[in-house]
């Protein structure tokens, strides 16, 4: 889901949701001292939070789905993925060291356009940049 909750992040943003999904759609006492301007302003909020945990639940598998839909607000689902998909450091470490690998050896193939070998080489840096790795432009462009 790395390279996932960015598109998710990008997607939510674009509709305007990301907020409630950063922080939580308070949820207060229906009708409570509340002036129609500010109870308009979290029925608002509570349909974005609707909006987003819907984007959330079409962008998952089902059998991630099953796990997360008793959550009761996007924040807690967005936090709930993220604890599931971001795992731990030494996994991340190796996956990033695989990738270093990767990159290390990557060549271009016999018949592979150079569109091609170009969209290879920018997927691996693109990969480790997320994992938290730059090679910088310079070392991409010398690649290709």
């Amino acid at each position: 889901m790395i390279i996932g909750q960015c598109s998710w992040k990008n997607l939510l943003r674009s509709k305007e949701y990301w907020g409630v999904v950063e922080n939580e759609v308070l949820a207060t006492a229906e009708g409570v001292g509340l002036a129609d301007a500010q109870r308009k302003h979290i029925d608002d909020q509570k349909l974005k939070d609707l909006k987003a945990k819907n984007y959330l639940f079409q962008a998952l598998d089902r059998s991630i789905l099953e796990t997360i839909i008793h959550k009761d607000i996007a924040k807690n689902i967005w936090d709930s993925l993220k604890q599931k998909y971001q795992g731990s450091s030494r996994v991340k470490c190796a996956h990033l060291q695989a990738l270093r690998k990767e990159f290390e050896i990557l060549h271009m193939k016999e018949g592979e356009s150079v569109n091609e070998y170009f969209a290879r080489t920018l997927t691996i840096a693109n990969k480790m940049k997320v994992n938290g790795e730059n090679k910088g432009d310079v070392v991409v462009v010398e690649k290709i």
